[in-house]
């Protein structure tokens, strides 16, 4: 069976880096990700076995078999004295068409959490600064932006008042913390 109108398949890169996280533990970090989107499913990631920390991960006897990308083998994955089954599967020989995904392993999203990790390099070399960094001195010597709105008034003299605050040095009871030290 091939993909057609009715249950379309489509797959693309996905740019950046992706972690997956299971348990809060990290057991893949990839920038070789491929995105399998099919018919209204949600998007499945296909990482490169590579960036895959198979320690973790031990083959099951579970095999599954899909009309479009064919026999599935599954994985349980072994960590922090666990054991859970099914976590992810990967196809080893996939039919025609679905060739991308030989030996890349996909992970169930009940059991990992997914991390986008950021740009790749070339992404990275794509930026514009000036789309990232809101510059705030030209170097004409005013700003290239509206100034922000205070968050509090001026230091007040009065807010030390009865302050017990103690000296590093001597132990001294200091009226004000900052006196002395060219701070405000």
């Amino acid at each position: 069976m091939t993909p057609n109108q009715d249950h379309p398949f489509t797959c693309s890169r996905e740019p950046g880096r992706v972690a997956v996280l299971f348990e809060g533990h990290e057991i893949a970090d990839s920038d070789d990700v491929l995105l399998l989107r099919e018919a209204d499913g949600p998007p499945v990631r296909y990482l490169s076995r590579a960036d895959v920390a198979m320690d973790f991960l031990h083959r099951c006897d579970k095999v599954t078999r899909c009309p479009y990308r064919g026999e599935a083998t599954h994985y349980a994955i072994y960590r922090d004295a666990k054991v859970i089954e099914d976590v992810a599967w990967s196809y080893e020989r996939p039919p025609p068409g679905f060739g991308q995904l030989a030996g890349r392993i996909a992970f169930h999203p009940e059991h990992v959490d997914f991390k986008r990790m950021g740009l790749t390099p070339a992404e990275t070399r794509a930026l514009n600064v000036d789309d990232v960094v809101r510059h705030t001195d030209s170097g004409a010597g005013r700003s290239q932006a509206e100034p922000w709105t205070t968050n509090v008034a001026m230091p007040d003299d009065a807010a030390w008042e009865g302050d017990d605050i103690r000296d590093d040095q001597g132990g001294q009871t200091l009226d004000r913390p900052y006196q002395g030290t060219g701070s405000i």
